[in-house]
């Protein structure tokens, strides 16, 4: 029984067959899966997934590719999405310094500051992407409160797909946050990643597809799918030394933990 804790069900690459694809997830013992908004229209998207199938819950925000488009009716459109009892969380949201044609980095800030604000504001955690900005994410999360300033037994959010170093998975939790680990965790090179997975305790990790990107080792060159999770949980069984029903049994603790789902 797992919990992907982070995908993309409303991007097109579902659009034909949606419910074979949650049919098989829940199969493959998926029991909850939380599918994220990258802007207003696919978070509107999100939500009405939410509200459709049971299983599936929303995180509505705009991804920093997207921050250029961020402005005030953006941030209200969100703000009213959030109200709905399937929006776990505020996401995808974050920093990508990847591409150099990307909105500009005070662009990707005030867009990322406004919805930690948003998220401050409405109780929620936020899921947090991170490519080449490692730094300056933490930066930012290191201003804002911690998980100590929130009702016990609450965390700050997620580093979806993670890709950092231990010492900066290590600074994630000390302030409140989860760390995730998607089918890149199976890639062979992947050595670094692994080691991280292997430090890090385990009521602090979630795992994820990213959906329908980033299919892990076994179905690389497929369109990646919340069934797939299987194989992350798997990975991270063997480089903990630890049956996969323990794997699945804390991530999904963990999700519930901070989802409240």
């Amino acid at each position: 029984m797992l919990v992907d804790a982070h995908c993309h069900l409303e991007d097109e690459a579902f659009a034909k067959d949606l419910d074979a694809v949650l049919e098989r997830a829940a199969e493959a013992g998926v029991t909850a899966i939380v599918t994220a908004g990258a802007d207003v229209a696919s978070s509107r998207i999100a939500v009405a997934l939410a509200e459709k199938y049971a299983n599936v819950f929303a995180a509505v925000g705009i991804h920093p590719h997207h921050a250029a488009c961020f402005d005030q009716a953006a941030l209200n459109e969100i703000r009213s999405l959030a109200q709905n009892e399937k929006v776990v969380a505020i996401g995808e949201i974050g920093l990508d310094f990847h591409y150099a044609d990307g909105a500009p980095a005070e662009v990707q800030s005030r867009n990322l500051l406004a919805h930690l604000d948003l998220a401050a504001e409405l109780g929620k955690p936020v899921v947090l992407h991170d490519r080449d900005a490692h730094r300056e994410l933490l930066e930012i999360l290191k201003q804002r409160p911690t998980a100590a300033a929130r009702p016990v037994g609450t965390m700050m959010g997620m580093l979806h797909c993670f890709s950092g170093d231990l010492t900066m998975a290590r600074q994630a939790v000390e302030l409140g946050y989860m760390i995730s680990f998607a089918g890149n965790l199976t890639f062979p090179k992947a050595q670094r990643l692994r080691q991280v997975a292997q430090e890090l305790p385990l009521d602090h990790v979630l795992v994820e597809t990213d959906a329908p990107y980033l299919a892990p080792q076994p179905r690389r060159g497929h369109r990646n799918e919340p069934a797939y999770v299987v194989y992350v949980a798997a990975e991270l069984a063997a480089v903990l030394g630890v049956e996969a029903s323990v794997v699945a049994q804390e991530t999904r603790q963990n999700s519930q933990t901070l989802f409240h789902l």
